[in-house]
């Protein structure tokens, strides 16, 4: 299961909505003020780490970490 489940193209409603675990990883780099954010939900994930000025790779792998530790936890 190497294969990335999220990707920088994806927007960022579509991950928290498949993926609820990643609100965390979103709060820990922008905030947790970004759920308000009028673009959260709509922007992709790499417009969203541009904007906050976020290493989109790093940010992503996080993402795909945190999804793979739950899906672990699921499936034991």
């Amino acid at each position: 299961m190497d294969n990335l489940l999220i990707t920088k193209k994806m927007s960022t409603g579509e991950v928290v909505k498949k993926y609820p675990a990643t609100k965390a990883v979103f709060a820990k780099y922008f905030g947790k003020g970004c759920f308000d954010c009028p673009s959260f939900g709509t922007e992709d994930i790499n417009l969203a780490c541009m904007m906050h000025n976020t290493d989109v790779d790093k940010f992503v792998k996080e993402l795909n970490d945190v999804v793979k530790q739950e899906l672990n936890k699921t499936s034991q």
